[in-house]
């Protein structure tokens, strides 16, 4: 039997989707020339953020919102600068954008604390996203392929964690009966 929820309150749940915005540089950085090093995850993300924005003002997504569902947000995560020839608030500042969230490192927020700046929000329209991206696909980056690569990696890293995780609280719990036992 499903219980019904006490409160009169409707249930709000919010979910974001995920983009490793500095793994897509750091994936190019030795095969593409110096002009395009630290643009790739930039130039992707804003490709994404003009098709969320897309889908928000779809006819669809309109009628769905006023049935009350809410919108995923875009949560732009691995934004600290791994490249020390780039600034440190390379990403925080260029993927400023309303109805996004960033998981920016703390090294990074105390950098844009003290110097950063945001001189606009991320445009709706994917600025100049497609050409930037057409300068890497001269170069031989294939963004599809290396998407498919990326997704495999992270995966691998998230489920390899979430196992060293689930390893330490049953390595734990076995711990604490022994020592309850004793």
């Amino acid at each position: 039997m499903v219980k019904k929820p006490t409160s009169s309150r409707p249930p709000k749940v919010a979910s974001v989707a995920s983009l490793f915005v500095s793994r897509w540089d750091v994936a190019v950085k030795d095969k593409v020339s110096t002009g395009l090093c630290n643009r790739l995850g930039i130039a992707i993300a804003m490709r994404t953020y003009k098709a969320y924005r897309e889908l928000l003002a779809s006819k669809r997504w309109q009628k769905l919102a006023a049935s009350g569902a809410r919108p995923q947000r875009l949560l732009w995560a691995s934004t600290g600068t791994k490249d020390p020839a780039a600034p440190d608030v390379l990403y925080v500042e260029a993927l400023a954008a309303p109805d996004t969230i960033n998981t920016m490192p703390e090294k990074t927020l105390l950098a844009f604390a003290d110097h950063g700046k945001v001189k606009h929000a991320m445009r709706f329209d994917g600025g100049n996203a497609e050409a930037v991206l057409a300068e890497f696909t001269r170069e031989g980056v294939d963004d599809e392929a290396l998407a498919a690569d990326l997704q495999r990696e992270g995966t691998a890293a998230f489920a390899k964690s979430w196992n060293d995780l689930m390893y330490r609280i049953a390595s734990k719990s076995k711990a604490l009966t022994k020592a309850k036992q004793a």
